[in-house]
């Protein structure tokens, strides 16, 4: 490897946050056992609330962000791997608490890495990255639970929240390929996009913005909810019998309230997801699965970008006006 590589480092001095890209060398990076040369990595709602100041997820200064990346192993101290491996790392506070991906080197500890599967391609997997992670376990858990675990009808009508997002978009797309119709919830005027995600119906995200009943009528075998809030209350009442909801988000309040009746009277299910901290086991069988019978091409979706061009994507992210994914391509030129 290079004596010399660039990385995005973040560092704040007082009240003065700064965020610039800078030649370091691998004795800069400080946690891990396994060293990994990053091909890509990807921008996520978390990594922007980190790129703009820090957001307090970042504790210790200077700091490299990046959540996700993929690779290839550059040098290993671990039996699990061996240089030469293709991996793919997703959460366990990588990005926040441990160096991150923004970077052309990435040094991770051996226990967070899953090998990539041969079917997808490094820039594939950062396509999906953490978004796509938590969408397949949101899908495998509506569907799986009620069908598999319950023993009880197909999974038909489901409605997604924050269809337009990450994990949102993602989850349309995924459970439209398992043949669902898909309700998709949003609050920005993108009917066609939907659509063209899979998409059967588009409803406004304010239509489900308010209080609650202990139960309305019940319009849908699942849900994933990315949102969380009033929102979530709403959508628990209009589920069906042994319908699931997975919860994933709370952009719209950490707080929501429910009556038991979706639970007592049709036997609802809320099963909340973090991918970010499930198992290796659990990740290694999703990514077989998102490489295999449940790949979704997101090339249409997926915008690159160089990590010294990263500013305005930053912002439209966090301004909620970022549509598709962005993946950071860390080749010599950034």
């Amino acid at each position: 490897m290079s004596d010399n590589f660039n990385a995005l480092v973040i560092n704040q001095e007082g009240e003065k946050f700064s965020r610039e890209i800078k030649k370091i060398d691998k004795s800069f990076l400080k946690h891990g056992d396994v060293l990994v040369k990053v091909d890509y990595s990807t921008l996520n709602f978390k990594d922007a609330l980190i790129l703009k100041n820090g957001a307090r997820l970042v504790k210790e200064f200077p700091h490299i962000p990046g959540i996700d990346f993929a690779g290839t192993v550059a040098e290993s101290k671990s039996d699990k791997f061996k240089e030469g491996d293709e991996i793919i790392q997703t959460g366990w506070r990588v990005g926040e608490i441990f160096y991150g991906g923004y970077s052309q080197y990435a040094k991770v500890d051996s226990n967070f890495l899953v090998k990539k599967p041969k079917e997808i391609t490094s820039r594939q997997a950062m396509m999906l990255g953490t978004a796509g992670l938590t969408a397949i376990q949101c899908a495998f858990t509506t569907k799986q639970t009620r069908e598999v675990l319950l023993l009880g009808e197909k999974v038909n009508d489901v409605i997604v929240t924050g269809a337009s997002g990450g994990v949102g978009s993602i989850a349309v797309m995924i459970l439209s390929k398992l043949g669902c119709n898909v309700t998709a919830a949003t609050t920005k005027p993108n009917e066609e996009y939907l659509k063209s995600l899979g998409a059967k119906n588009i409803i406004k995200s304010g239509d489900l913005d308010k209080e609650a009943r202990p139960l309305d009528k019940g319009l849908y075998d699942g849900a994933v909810d990315t949102v969380g809030g009033d929102i979530l209350a709403k959508i628990l009442s209009m589920i069906s019998n042994n319908g699931v909801v997975t919860c994933c988000g709370n952009v719209g309040g950490m707080m929501f309230t429910s009556s038991v009746f979706p639970f007592i009277l049709r036997g609802v299910q809320l099963s909340g997801i973090d991918s970010a901290e499930s198992s290796i086991d659990l990740k290694s069988e999703l990514w077989d699965l998102l490489s295999d019978e449940w790949f979704i091409d997101l090339s249409k979706q997926t915008k690159n970008v160089k990590i010294g061009n990263i500013g305005p994507e930053i912002e439209k992210i966090l301004k909620g006006n970022q549509i598709g994914r962005v993946v950071i391509d860390h080749g010599e030129k950034i």
